[in-house]
């Protein structure tokens, strides 16, 4: 046997079951209508919430950050590597979330790798709901803290955990705040109440709150009215802000604690001075308006309606993340592929990514979209629906 051949059968299975990824390639600036593979296709399943991927003010910002600052640091945040632009995003960030302090990272991943193992020790235990994002995991594995993981959005389950363990010193509840693959919300008032209730601290993570809910896209913790009550918000600048790079925002003692304890910020190199000039400059357009986020939910009121009126299931997607449930992987892959044929590029979402047997396409929505553009993203929707008996 060769020493490679159990990598080789882990790929044939994959292919087998219908779950091999096809990973696409960009030719272009993601926008509405992007090249992918060569092809110019209606883009619907990238994070560009907003649009501001190749937003022009983003542009310049970052240009001229080059022109100033150079390419990159060349140094760790905690050696050589603060520049002045990093504390700027810093302040900017917790002025516009209402924190007292803010501390980036190079990923909202990364952020989440530096949070969780700082603050949870082996005296610690984290409480987590049982779909959070693969980055939350990660970061529960690298600590030495006792793990409880409960049932998707229940409370009730969450409050018998933290009385069952109310002797521990120290408890960590853990939550996406929108959930990336079914675009539900967490219930982070009763969270919120929980915790307060027995003493636990509360980390929200925003990847896919951010720029989209709450007032100007300041987040879940300001659509639920919670400010001064979550502990830490975990947010990315990849997604809606159309960037790179992560932070946490919260209470001052917390932040300053991750500055001197968060790994990814101790050993690893800082952002380069172009995403950091340009996630600023994305702050300051949501800061004077809010008009894209307005155009984001009109465009995903609309285009989940209409989907619903085609047949199509929805699931249960409270924020502009609008799964298409499929079910079987395969019919999932091949959904996809008819989508990309007709111009429109969604991916299929499969196992492990998703659980066995909720395999979907899910459509990610843009204020970048025309009402003419979803018009006929629905119509191939519906054509490859009616092919492949889905509607």
């Amino acid at each position: 046997m060769g020493k490679y051949d159990f990598i080789t059968q882990a790929l044939d299975g994959l292919k087998e079951q219908g779950l091999y990824n096809i990973i696409r390639s960009i030719d272009s600036a993601v926008g509405p209508w992007t090249v992918v593979d060569g092809k110019r296709v209606l883009n619907m399943c990238s994070n560009n919430y907003l649009g501001f991927a190749n937003e022009e003010r983003l542009k310049g910002a970052a240009l001229k950050a080059v022109e100033e600052f150079g390419v990159g640091p060349a140094a760790v945040r905690s050696i050589a590597g603060t520049m002045c632009l990093h504390r700027e995003l810093e302040s900017r960030l917790a002025a516009f979330k209402g924190t007292e302090d803010a501390v980036s990272f190079q990923s909202g991943f990364c952020a989440n790798l530096a949070a969780i193992p700082a603050v949870a020790g082996k005296q610690s235990t984290i409480f987590t709901d049982e779909l959070n994002h693969a980055s939350i995991i990660d970061g529960c594995r690298l600590t030495k803290a006792q793990r409880v993981i409960f049932p998707h959005r229940d409370v009730e389950a969450l409050s018998s955990a933290l009385e069952e363990h109310r002797d521990v010193p120290v408890k960590l509840i853990i939550t996406d705040g929108v959930f990336s693959m079914d675009g539900d919300l967490a219930p982070l008032p009763g969270i919120v109440d929980a915790a307060e209730a027995h003493g636990a601290l509360v980390l929200v993570d925003d990847a896919h709150g951010e720029g989209v809910m709450g007032s100007h896209g300041r987040g879940i913790v300001d659509h639920f009215g919670l400010h001064g009550r979550v502990d830490m918000e975990v947010g990315t600048l990849s997604k809606a802000f159309g960037v790179v790079g992560g932070y946490v925002a919260g209470k001052r003692e917390i932040v300053e604690y991750l500055r001197q304890q968060g790994r990814p910020f101790l050993f690893s190199s800082a952002t380069s001075p172009a995403d950091v000039a340009a996630c600023i400059a994305a702050v300051d357009i949501l800061e004077k308006s809010d008009d894209v986020v307005r155009k984001l939910w009109d465009n995903a009121r609309y285009f989940k309606a209409e989907l619903a009126g085609l047949g199509f299931d929805t699931g249960v997607s409270e924020s502009p993340i609008t799964p298409v449930m499929l079910g079987d992987a395969k019919v999932a892959w091949d959904f996809s592929k008819r989508l990309f044929n007709a111009d429109v590029f969604a991916q299929a979402i499969a196992y492990p990514t998703v659980p066995k047997g909720k395999a979907r396409i899910r459509v990610m929505m843009s204020a970048g979209h025309s009402r003419e553009d979803l018009d006929f993203a629905l119509e191939v929707f519906a054509e490859v629906g009616r092919a492949l008996g889905v509607i």
